[in-house]
Formats: structure tokens, sequence, C-alpha cells
């Protein structure tokens, strides 16, 4: 069952990252953006370990992002020497617009199925709702 739905989560979110292509923005530079959109400011090194790359391959994601308008950096209050990443008002723009195309284009798909279909898809995503909740996920 866990391969399956490792399988099946895979082929989903490839499928539905062709809607990003639209934005004009890569898929590490969007999921980037995510984190400061919805977890807030962060410095390059938190920003770095959320996404699980190294300081110097953040620093070329945000200097792209930051080239797009979609962030700025500011001095940090406490730290002079460090920056501290933001995402602008045209970045969490860009962000909300992908994910809506992005559950459209998944909406779409689902529409081909029967309601009893829909019943049984809704009754998984629910379980694996409280399965991600039981251990901490997001």
């Amino acid at each position: 069952m866990a391969d399956r739905l490792h399988s099946a989560a895979l082929h989903l979110l490839r499928r539905l990252r062709i809607e990003d292509e639209t934005l004009g923005i890569s898929a590490p530079r969007l999921s980037a953006l995510s984190v400061l959109v919805f977890g807030g400011p962060r410095r390059i090194g938190e920003l770095a370990d959320a996404e699980q790359v190294e300081p110097p391959t953040m620093t070329r994601l945000v200097d792209a992002l930051e080239r797009g308008g979609y962030v700025t950096r500011t001095p940090d209050p406490d730290d002079r020497r460090a920056v501290v990443i933001r995402a602008t008002p045209s970045g969490a723009r860009a962000l909300k617009k992908g994910r809506s195309q992005r559950v459209e284009a998944l909406a779409t798909q689902l529409r081909s199925l029967t309601p009893d279909q829909l019943a049984i898809l809704a009754s998984g995503v629910g379980v694996l709702e409280e399965v991600i909740a039981s251990r901490g996920g997001s």
C-alpha cells in the first residue's frame, strides 16, 4: 500500500507540475517561494534547510526569484551581516495562481469519475489527512 501510494502521489504531482510551466517559474523556485509565502520570511540558511539544499544553491534560487520580483532581501535586524528573504505581493499572487491552476486541472480530471469513485476517493483523502496530522506532517 505504501509503495502504491508513494508512486501515485509522485505521478499526480508530476502531472500537475505541467500547470506550473505557464507561470514561468521553475519547480525549485516555486517550492522556495511557497516556504516564504506560507512560512514567513527566512534567512538564506533557514530557507536552504527547509528546502534541503545547500546555501549556495538557495542563493541562486533567491537571486532568480528576486530578479523576477517575487522576493525581496532586507537586512536582518538581529544581524546586519545577514539578510532576510521575504515574498513580495507579486510572489504571493504567482504562487496562489499556480496552486489555483493545479487544483483546477485536478478538478477537471476528477469530473470523469463516478459518484461512487469520488466518495471512495474522498474517504481515502480523509484517511490520508489523518495519517499526515498524526505524524506531525504539513
